[in-house]
């Protein structure tokens, strides 16, 4: 199997340029160690998208260390809160030195056994892996779009990674659904592709955290053959952001509308396209 850092190199002039958006860059987790590889194939832009500026701090500074030529920046962005997403997205859409988002890689997701609710009213992980993305990606569509239709392009379409690593307490179909409505939608008037992406069972902190929580005080979660090593684990990342051969994929059109609309009436806006 291949690595993430393999990957790169085959993928490297389709990088190149690009400008990509990463939810969920925690140092140790599977977007941390995304955008330190695809650093390496001279993006335009990474631009980290981030509840705990803090800890994104120290991803971009990973990052500037092996590749100082990198353009970054930090977004604010709390996924339990429709206000703060709203003002992420908003920040996006009035940069003009952001012109066009080419990836968008929703990688953000909460795990917990733990029942809260949000500042609206939602459950947390409903809120953190689902509602908040949905909302920031449509609000931010027309960047998406505007890369599709850019003659820079050297993709044959924009690509937006819905990552379903959480599904132990959530339902992993939820992101699987929007992907297929995002591409039907948008897919073929505006070369649009949405993918939904289950990497495997990766060793992340998020996974010795979990493992702690089930018992296992040392939180080494790395007994397993069928649990994969970071390098191996962020491969799938890189190649549903950049291959140009991946085609759009999507059988279940009823489920994907029914919750489409469902998260419009949540998030309380409708997204006609």
């Amino acid at each position: 199997m291949s690595t993430a850092d393999e990957l790169v190199v085959h993928y490297a002039n389709y990088i190149k340029g690009k400008v990509i958006i990463i939810t969920g860059v925690s140092p140790g987790s599977l977007g941390a160690y995304f955008v330190q590889v695809i650093a390496k194939g001279r993006p335009a832009w990474i631009i980290l998208a981030a509840h705990d500026v803090k800890k994104a701090q120290q991803t971009e500074a990973a990052i500037a260390a092996s590749n100082p030529d990198v353009k970054m920046r930090i977004l604010p962005l709390d996924l339990e809160s429709l206000q703060s997403v709203r003002e992420a997205a908003a920040i996006i859409n009035e940069r003009s030195d952001i012109p066009v988002v080419d990836v968008l890689v929703n990688n953000a997701g909460k795990l917990s056994n733990e029942y809260g609710v949000t500042v609206d009213g939602f459950e947390r992980q409903l809120a953190t892996n689902h509602l908040g993305h949905f909302l920031f990606t449509n609000l931010i569509m027309d960047k998406i779009l505007a890369s599709a239709h850019g003659e820079s392009s050297t993709s044959a379409a924009t690509a937006i990674m819905n990552t379903m690593f959480y599904g132990l307490w959530s339902n992993q179909d939820g992101e699987y659904l929007v992907s297929t409505s995002l591409t039907k939608r948008l897919g073929e008037k505006h070369g649009l592709l949405a993918f939904s992406l289950h990497p495997g069972v990766i060793l992340t902190n998020a996974l010795r955290a979990l493992d702690r929580v089930l018992g296992n005080v040392e939180g080494r979660a790395d007994y397993s053959p069928d649990i994969l090593p970071i390098e191996k684990g962020t491969a799938t990342h890189v190649y549903a952001a950049f291959d140009p051969n991946l085609s759009a994929m999507g059988d279940k059109p009823f489920e994907a509308e029914k919750l489409w609309r469902l998260s419009e009436k949540l998030v309380g806006q409708k997204f006609s396209y």
